[in-house]
């Protein structure tokens, strides 16, 4: 029998701390397991869109892995649709079908909250602002806030509707630019779909964090070739980050689960400036995947097929 969880069972199924401590024990397996395979396949559509293929997601101590298709349409909404198919490691079996794009949504997104509490100076009440209110922007902010006290929050999203809503389910409120916010926040959490970089160093100033969540797929870059020369630059995973292509071998500095295990000391000084710009790794759709699971048959939430009937 095969558990299909949708996005409202995920809904009920996921919270943001168990989630974030979930991601940290991964990064933490990972580093210390001597290989986690792992790929990402991504395809141009002869439509206004890609797919793209995540497998397998592993981890030390789940018997069980992940393969995740995705459709991305940057116009639909949302833009991210597909599956993500949790199978049985000792014979196969497809344990559950679960709504992608909200797999894809947590896990980008605590990740990357988990990323900029490490780096970000830690100081109670800094301000944060948010350039792209969507779903990933969504959740990097509530579990930011799971891990550390914040202050007042700025939004920019080229939709103003979107951003006004957002702002308003968080008690923020709507600045008109990726510039101005960066010039009144200590810490800013990208989250779009930008080819052309929306800030530079210029923009940026001394002891700033900045979270890139577009450098996951080739040409997006939202961040300019002479912030990123300055700051302390971290990633989920080199490889795969250089494969991507969106930053070059040069770029980057270490990698979070270094900087989590203590391998890297992360930010060293107050002053300087560092970057997080992970691109996904399937591992982490294995590790939210799985605790959804085993909540799921626990509690009976979502409704098991018999695929092969």
């Amino acid at each position: 029998m095969t558990r299909l969880l949708t996005r409202s069972d995920l809904g009920a199924l996921l919270e943001p701390s168990a989630c974030i401590a979930a991601l940290r024990a991964g990064f933490l397996a990972v580093g210390a397991a001597s290989a986690i395979p792992g790929q990402r396949v991504r395809t141009d559509l002869p439509f206004p869109g890609t797919a793209t293929a995540l497998l397998p997601g592993l981890l030390p101590g789940i018997e069980a892995y992940t393969v995740k298709v995705n459709a991305k349409f940057s116009d639909a909404r949302p833009a991210l649709r597909g599956v993500l198919c949790l199978h049985s490691g000792a014979n196969g079996e497809l344990l559950a079908l679960l709504d992608s794009a909200t797999v894809t949504a947590w896990r980008t997104g605590l990740a990357a909250a988990l990323g900029t509490h490490a780096l970000a100076v830690a100081a109670e009440g800094a301000v944060v602002g948010v350039v792209g209110a969507g779903a990933q922007a969504e959740l990097l902010v509530r579990g930011l806030g799971a891990l550390r006290s914040c202050g007042e929050l700025l939004v920019h999203d080229t939709d103003l509707d979107r951003a006004t809503e957002f702002a308003a389910r968080h008690g923020g409120r709507v600045l008109g630019s990726p510039k101005e916010i960066a010039s009144a926040t200590d810490i800013v959490l990208l989250a779009t779909w930008s080819r052309t970089p929306l800030l530079s160093l210029a923009d940026t100033r001394e002891g700033q964090h900045l979270t890139s969540l577009g450098a996951d797929e080739p040409g997006k870059r939202e961040l300019a070739a002479d912030l990123l020369d300055t700051a302390l630059v971290v990633v989920d995973d080199r490889q795969l980050v250089e494969s991507v292509g969106t930053l070059t071998p040069t770029d980057i500095d270490t990698t979070l689960g270094d900087v989590l295990r203590g391998d890297h000391p992360g930010r060293t000084d107050t002053t300087d400036r560092s970057v997080y710009a992970p691109v996904g790794l399937p591992w982490q759709d294995l590790a939210l995947a799985w605790l959804a699971y085993e909540r799921a048959e626990r509690e009976g939430v979502g409704r098991r097929v018999n695929l092969l009937g």
